[in-house]
């Protein structure tokens, strides 16, 4: 059980680095290598398809655990601290406002769902 928890930290932790470096890539001051190497690293984790497939058992999942990370650490390690600090603020709050969009469009599809069932139940009773 602890192995699982500390992957479920490692997968939270990338999907904040890779956000963060969204964030970067974004940023005018980033320089143009850590730029590249942060695009890389965002294009790999958002693209479906892996250089090991994840149906292979146990290699399929070597990408997430070791490319990915290692592209992500080397883009951090070139991208000045402050630009890294700013990115990671922007990332947390775009991550609050969708985080609130969602919450708004989930609480309207119940409300539409609570009137499409009052009127199919009235249907069937009439």
């Amino acid at each position: 059980m602890k192995i699982f928890k500390k992957l479920k930290a490692l997968a939270v932790s990338l999907n904040q680095d890779v956000l963060m470096l969204w964030f970067a890539i974004k940023n005018p001051n980033t320089p143009l290598a850590p730029k590249l190497i942060s695009g890389l690293a965002v294009a790999y984790a958002l693209s479906p398809i892996d250089l090991i497939p994840d149906f292979i058992p146990v290699l399929g999942y070597v990408d997430e655990l070791i490319i990915l990370p290692a592209l992500i650490w080397l883009a951090i390690r070139f991208i000045p601290e402050a630009i890294i600090k700013q990115s990671r603020e922007d990332a947390q709050r775009w991550r609050m406002q969708s985080s609130q969009k969602l919450l708004g469009y989930l609480g309207a599809a119940i409300i539409v769902l609570v009137w499409v069932l009052i009127v199919v139940w009235i249907s069937i009773k009439i």
